[in-house]
């Protein structure tokens, strides 16, 4: 059977990858080498990843969650002062870690949720006043 190309994403990333069709009847036919496939990685900007949402409210940026899940750690304390991209917040979602990072650099004024806690999507988890 004739191999062919397919690009398949994962959590974000893009791969390219080479199968080849099995047969209707079940009958596959043995590779006629011996060296593995090779996968290759794409450096295509994942579009399919959640990102946290932010709100802007007056002055301040409250932080949602992307998805559901559990809040597995909280790296900040209200009045702390962090930078944009700071992690804040790890969420677990379908077995993988999460992190919710700082959109803008300032001041946490609030918490909302805490270590063991969960949250739903579009939940609040942390608000900064820049």
């Amino acid at each position: 059977m004739a191999v062919r190309k397919f690009r398949i994403t994962v959590n974000g990333v893009v791969y390219e990858v080479e199968a080849e069709e099995i047969p209707s009847d079940g009958k596959v036919e043995s590779p006629k080498t011996s060296q593995p496939a090779v996968v290759q990685e794409t450096p295509v900007p994942p579009k399919a990843v959640k990102r946290a949402q932010t709100v802007v409210k007056d002055t301040a940026v409250i932080v949602e969650a992307p998805l559901p899940g559990a809040v597995l750690d909280v790296r900040a304390q209200v009045g702390q002062v962090v930078e944009m991209g700071q992690i804040i917040v790890i969420l677990e979602a379908m077995k993988m870690e999460n992190e919710i990072t700082a959109p803008v650099a300032g001041r946490i004024s609030a918490i909302q949720v805490q270590k063991g806690g969960a949250v739903n999507a579009q939940d609040p988890l942390f608000t900064i006043e820049p």
